[in-house]
């Protein structure tokens, strides 16, 4: 092991020290120009980045090797991380001019999914989540949500499915738990997160109490309001410890922390959030309630639209505060406007805010800050004094921080670089010794032209000249017709045949004033900028409020400008218990309609006296599960504090939404269609409340007929049975459930209607009471292309079921089904004309027929077809 450590180079022998301490990071090792990988690293880097793998010898033999130029570091980052690693930048801490032999080395930061903070790592409406999960030992789940890139930290706690709920909602792109999870996390939460595993002594309660309190300067967390949430601080402190450790200690802008309360919110399990399609869709590209409704217009509104729609509100002074303030805003065009304007222009102020701290802040993006800051202001002015009260208090909290914007503003010049090292970047008459630099490094020529006047006047040379070459830097030419006129002091540097070049000492003055301008200037600059952002930290939590504030406001405004553009109308949320839709629509499919074509609008009633359950029948393709979701969306819709898709709707103030929607199998749990349809059912029956919401969509159809009619039937009956009562939409293809109608009071058989002409289904998509007897599969067969004679056996198989099902039941009858028939031969028995050409055929003496009577007789059969 020594003999191999002593003939490594030093360079790769303080690799490997570094290495040792990142053995699950790609290092990226800085070796002049460029950033190099050796070993496992490079091979990864090699297929992940497509550069070049190439081997060198390290003194102890042959090692991978592949690198990119330094400045292509945002590049290649973007794809390592992208691609599920983690990666330790290892950059150079001396300037190798100013060192003998190795220079230093340290890692300046560790980039993985849930830390990264670079522009090309982060989507610009989405946030970033790094999660921590710990479980405590009464079972109790903690997580914490922290977006090092806006510095929203969250804490919450609860069982197994809020647990799950809430990494749906949050969608985190990193998973941090103690070591001995990771088997159970898998079993619980799936295999759809990156992951990474730390020590037990981590999740110690009394290091994480320490870890916040010292991030937090404070000497209790009280003020947070997160009393009583022992697990979830365990797992936030958590959060915090894995930051350091992954080289991340700038972190003045994670200010507070948020407590996620299950009681503020509409629940929506992580079934519901995927079976409504509310953030992502199943289909490439395809449409998702977000994609509709996000017409915001800064990112940090956007991202705090994706919060609004997973955790809809349940309070209902809240939820009624928000849709005054879009109607508020609907009705004062002119306010919108002046607001939207403004909005446009604030940029991600959020993530502008989070690069201070972490001095990843240019100067360009200072001056947008400062931008961002004079239109907060402009919307202080605007929302001052306003009729709305809420709009009134968002003015109110709005900080203008006129001293630093002023500062920035009069330091940054109008265009800056996007890189501060380019320097130019510092306004004039800010420092006067960076004046006097930028004087010397631009004023030079003039400078010379006005010494060489002045020594030619001095000596009375008057072909005197100035030159320079990089021997030995400016020099003053004298003819030799003059050279009898050079003062003494001036110092002879060369000898030419017609002429002498000198130096004095004030032209060297000027010399190395002038080869040193640059850098002197450069440094001046980055101290001003450095004093500049030290100065900004004393402002980072009044920036945050401020990009809290500005993505409220983008939210209600992106939800005024929706009704106005799609018709919404102002919901009535309500503490009874009915729910009235009236010419309600689907908000996602209707935006996916051709251009002329309108959406067939429905109206939908759900109470617990009269119709708790209406069960759903009708053809195939007529629309039943779209019924359903749009009932969903429109409740979720009004609990958020947007207008609705419908010409009318109260809905009674609902605590939770369940839906059971679409079949898939989770085969790499080893899970059937049935099974995970059951799993989703029974979580929904175990969860039921007297203010829930539960759409149904062809509950048992994963098992056989009789299985499937029996649970579905089954489950009606507890639903309606229920002490809860809870409102209930149950789609169906089993028509047999149109008998609980008779059965059970406060069910209500609905269809879809459907007309038939020439053989030919046509879908009306409209709603009407009473049940359905046809489901019309074989007429949806043939709509997707199924050969004519599958049809047509189809066909012929049904009429023989529905012939003999009613006396025999299904199974006599499937056992009843007749042979398919063969094709027909033209000597069918069964066909008149052709038992006629038989028994001329039968009666033909072939043997003594001419060829002329031959064709005779052809002609004849022929005319017999016809």
């Amino acid at each position: 092991m020594s003999k191999t450590k002593s003939a490594e180079s030093p360079m790769m022998q303080q690799h490997s020290a570094i290495k040792a301490r990142y053995p699950d990071a790609v290092l990226l090792f800085r070796v002049g120009d460029f950033y190099e990988t050796f070993g496992q690293d490079a091979i990864i880097a090699s297929g992940v980045l497509g550069i070049t793998l190439t081997k060198r010898n390290n003194g102890s033999g042959d090692s991978e090797l592949a690198g990119f130029p330094h400045h292509a570091l945002d590049t290649y980052l973007h794809k390592l991380v992208r691609a599920g690693h983690r990666v330790a930048i290892c950059d150079q801490l001396e300037d190798p001019k100013t060192v003998k032999g190795i220079v230093k080395r340290g890692v300046t930061e560790m980039v993985t999914p849930g830390t990264a903070t670079n522009d090309k790592l982060l989507e610009h409406g989405a946030n970033n989540f790094l999660a921590s999960l710990h479980l405590s030992a009464d079972g109790t789940y903690g997580l914490a949500f922290l977006d090092i890139s806006t510095g929203e930290f969250f804490v919450a706690q609860g069982d197994r499915e809020y647990a799950d709920k809430l990494l749906m909602g949050f969608r985190p792109a990193e998973v941090v738990f103690q070591r001995q999870l990771q088997k159970r996390f898998k079993e619980e939460f799936g295999t759809r997160f990156y992951t990474y595993a730390l020590d037990e002594w981590v999740f110690q309660e009394h290091y994480a109490e320490e870890s916040l309190l010292k991030h937090f300067d404070t000497h209790s967390l009280k003020g947070y309001g997160v009393d009583g949430l022992t697990a979830g601080l365990v797992a936030a402190g958590a959060v915090l410890h894995y930051l350091k450790d992954t080289e991340h200690p700038n972190l003045q802008h994670i200010t507070s922390l948020q407590r996620i309360d299950q009681e503020e919110h509409l629940w929506l399990d992580r079934f519901t959030i995927r079976n409504l399609e509310l953030l992502h869709s199943p289909v490439e590209n395809g449409a998702t309630l977000l994609k509709v409704l996000d017409n915001t217009l800064t990112p940090m509104g956007a991202r705090l639209l994706k919060r609004w729609i997973v955790f809809p509100l349940k309070d209902i002074v809240k939820i009624n505060e928000r849709l005054d303030v879009v109607g508020f805003l609907l009705t004062n065009s002119d306010l919108r406007e002046k607001a939207g304007n403004s909005l446009r222009q604030c940029g991600d102020l959020e993530r502008l805010v989070s690069k201070i701290p972490l001095k990843k802040i240019n100067p360009r993006e200072l001056l947008q800050l400062a931008r961002a800051l004079r239109q907060g202001e402009a919307i202080k002015e605007l929302l001052s004094g306003s009729e709305c009260a809420y709009l009134a208090r968002l003015a109110d909290a709005l900080h203008p921080c006129h001293r630093i914007r002023e500062k920035i503003t009069a330091w940054i010049t109008e265009n800056p670089p996007a890189i501060a090292t380019k320097g130019g970047f510092i306004a004039g008459g800010v420092h006067e010794e960076l004046d006097s630099w930028r004087y010397i490094a631009h004023n030079g020529k003039e400078y010379l032209a006005q010494l060489q006047q002045a020594e030619s006047e001095k000596t009375g040379i008057p072909s005197l000249k100035i030159g320079f070459n990089n021997v030995f830097g400016y020099y003053l030419e004298v003819t030799n017709t003059h050279k009898d006129k050079v003062p003494t002091e001036w110092i002879r540097k060369q000898t030419l045949a017609n002429c002498e070049r000198y130096i004095t000492p004030e032209l060297k003055d000027y010399e190395e004033k002038i080869t040193g301008a640059e850098e002197k200037m450069l440094t001046i600059e980055l101290q001003l900028l450095d004093s500049l952002l030290h100065e900004l930290h004393d402002y980072l939590s009044n920036f945050q409020s401020n990009a809290a504030i500005l993505a409220a406001l983008d939210c209600l405004c992106c939800f005024a400008q929706n009704a106005l553009q799609y018709g919404y109308r102002k919901p009535e949320v309500h503490e009874g218990d009915e729910i009235e839709i009236t010419e309600g629509r689907h908000p996602v499919i209707e935006r996916q309609l051709a251009a002329g074509e309108s959406y067939i609008a429905n109206d939908i009633t759900l109470n617990k006296e009269e119709q708790q359950i209406i069960i759903l029948t009708g053809p195939n393709m007529s629309g039943k599960s779209a019924l359903l979701r749009q009932a969903a969306l429109i409740t979720l819709m009004a609990h958020m504090g947007s207008f609705v898709p419908a010409s009318g709707a109260r809905i009674a103030l609902t605590d939770k939404i369940f839906t059971r929607v679409g079949a898939s199998d989770n085969l790499s749990a080893g899970e059937s269609t049935f099974m995970v349809e059951m799993n989703e059912t029974a979580s929904i029956i175990n969860n039921i409340s007297p203010r829930c919401l539960i759409l149904l969509d062809e509950i048992g159809r994963g098992t056989s007929t009789y299985d499937g009619i029996s649970i579905a039937w089954s489950i009606a009956e507890h639903l309606h049975n229920s002490p809860h009562r809870p409102k209930t939409l149950f789609a169906t293809h089993y028509h047999e459930l149109n008998e609980l109608e008779a059965r059970l009071p406060r069910t209500k058989n609905f269809h879809v209607t459907n007309r038939e002409i020439g053989g030919k289904i046509i879908f009306l998509r409209k709603l009407a009471p009473g049940g359905s007897t046809h489901s019309f599969g074989i007429h949806v067969a043939r709509m997707a292309g199924m050969p004519p004679e599958l049809i047509a056996r189809a066909k012929e198989v049904l009429q023989q079921l529905e012939a003999k099902g009613v006396e025999t039941g299904a199974v006599e009858a499937v056992k009843g089904i007749a042979a398919p028939k063969m094709q027909l031969s033209i000597f069918d028995a069964h066909s008149q004309t052709f038992d006629d050409i038989r028994q001329l055929l039968e009666h033909l003496d072939i043997n003594r027929l001419t060829p002329v009577e031959a064709l005779l007789k052809l002609s004849e059969i022929k005319g017999m077809i016809r």
